[in-house]
C-alpha cells in the first residue's frame, strides 16, 4: 500500500484589526474610507495612525532649535488633524481609534502594526514612478516590501485619471 500525498490546505484569517496610515492627504482619505467600508463586513476594527519626525531647526555654529518648544505644537496640531478626519467620518458608524506617534513612518507603521497585532494594513499611494518616485521614496511601497501582515494600497479616486493623463495607466506604483 502505497501511502497518499497530502497538499496542505492554507487558510487565512479574517481580519478584525485594520491599521490604516494617513500623511492627511487625498490618498489616506481613500485608504482610510475603504478600511470603513471594509470593516462592518468583517467586524473589525479600524486604527488611524499618523506617525511624525518632529522638525530640528540647525543654525550656522551648529546650534539645533529646542524640540522641547516644538513638540507640544506638533503634537497638538497631529491631535486636531486626526480629530478633524474622524469627525468627517462620524456617520460612518465605524470607531476609528487615533493614534499619533514619533518616528518615521516605514518604521512607526511597521512596528504599531505589530503591537497591535493588526491583520491588515491599508495605505494610500500616489503611484508615482520614475524621477519623482526615486526622489521622494515610497512609504506606501516600503511597507508593502517588509511588513509581515497583508497590506492594502489605495489611490486617491482621482489618482487613476491622472495615471491615464500621463500615459501610466495599468501601471502598478
Amino acid at each position: 500500500m502505497g501511502t497518499a500525498k497530502t497538499t496542505p490546505i492554507v487558510t487565512t484569517s479574517t481580519p478584525k484589526t485594520i491599521l490604516v496610515a494617513t500623511d492627511f492627504g487625498a490618498c489616506a482619505e481613500a485608504a482610510l474610507d475603504r478600511a470603513l467600508a471594509l470593516a462592518p463586513a468583517l467586524g473589525a476594527k479600524v486604527y488611524l495612525l499618523h506617525a511624525y519626525v518632529m522638525p530640528v531647526a540647525a543654525f550656522p555654529g551648529g546650534e539645533f532649535a529646542p524640540r522641547a518648544e516644538i513638540a507640544p505644537k506638533v503634537i497638538a496640531s497631529v491631535q486636531t488633524s486626526l480629530a478633524e478626519v474622524i469627525a468627517k467620518r462620524k456617520q460612518s458608524g465605524v470607531e476609528i481609534i487615533p493614534l499619533a506617534k514619533e518616528g518615521d513612518p516605514r518604521d512607526t507603521v511597521l512596528a504599531t502594526a505589530a503591537d497591535l497585532g493588526a491583520d491588515l494594513v491599508i495605505v494610500g499611494t500616489h503611484g508615482r514612478r520614475g524621477i519623482v518616485r526615486a526622489l521622494l521614496g515610497s512609504v506606501a511601497e516600503s511597507i508593502v516590501r517588509t511588513s509581515s501582515v497583508p497590506v492594502m494600497t489605495v489611490h486617491a479616486p482621482d489618482a487613476s485619471a491622472a495615471a491615464k493623463a500621463e500615459g501610466r495607466a495599468g501601471t502598478p506604483p
